[in-house]
C-alpha cells in the first residue's frame, strides 16, 4: 500500500465512521468537515466568483453570504446557484435557510448578527450559551463574545463563574 491508498483508506474510515441518512452527509462536528467542505464546495466558489461575479462572497463550511445592493442580482444569484448546487455537486440549499434582506436588518452568519456598525450574539446562539455554560466551556465562550457586542452575556457569565 502507498501513500495515496493509506490516505483514502484514512479517508473512508472518517466518513462511513458515523451514522448518516441516505447515504448523505459528512461527520459533522468531526474536524474534517471543514476540510471536506473546502474540498467539495470549491466548485461552488469557483462559480459564485467567476461566473456571477459576486465581488462580496463569503463562504464557512456549507453556510454562505453574498452581499449586493441590488434585489434582482442576489435574486438571479440565487437561482443560478441552486441550479449549480442541484446539477453539478447533487445538493440542494435547505428551502429554510435561504434569506435575501437587507443588510440594516442585519445579516445571520455563523452565529452572529452582523449589522452595518457592529455584531450582536444571534438570539438562539445566546439562549443556547446561557444553558450550556460550564466551567469546562466557560472560557470557550467568553472568546466567542470578544467578537460580538456581548458585554451584558460576558457580564452574566462572569457573575455566574467568577464571583
Amino acid at each position: 500500500m502507498d501513500n495515496w491508498d493509506n490516505l483514502f483508506e484514512l479517508i473512508k474510515r472518517i466518513i462511513f465512521s458515523f451514522e448518516k441518512t441516505g447515504g448523505k452527509g459528512l461527520p459533522l462536528g468531526n474536524v474534517t468537515s471543514q476540510l471536506f467542505s473546502d474540498i467539495y464546495l470549491n466548485e461552488l466558489d469557483q462559480f459564485v466568483k467567476h461566473e456571477l461575479k459576486a465581488k462580496y462572497y463569503i463562504r464557512y463550511c456549507d453556510d454562505f453570504v453574498i452581499l449586493n445592493d441590488s434585489l434582482d442580482y442576489l435574486d438571479y444569484c440565487l437561482d443560478k446557484i441552486r441550479d449549480f448546487c442541484s446539477e453539478n455537486l447533487l445538493v440542494n440549499l435547505h428551502p429554510d435557510k435561504v434569506e435575501i434582506r437587507k443588510l440594516k436588518t442585519g445579516v445571520d452568519f455563523l452565529g452572529y448578527v452582523s449589522l452595518p456598525h457592529y455584531r450582536v450574539l444571534r438570539t438562539k446562539t445566546k439562549r443556547r450559551m446561557l444553558n450550556r455554560v460550564s466551567t469546562k466551556n466557560v472560557a470557550s465562550y467568553l472568546g466567542m463574545l470578544k467578537h460580538c457586542k456581548g458585554e451584558k452575556i460576558e457580564e452574566q457569565i462572569s457573575r455566574l463563574f467568577f464571583d
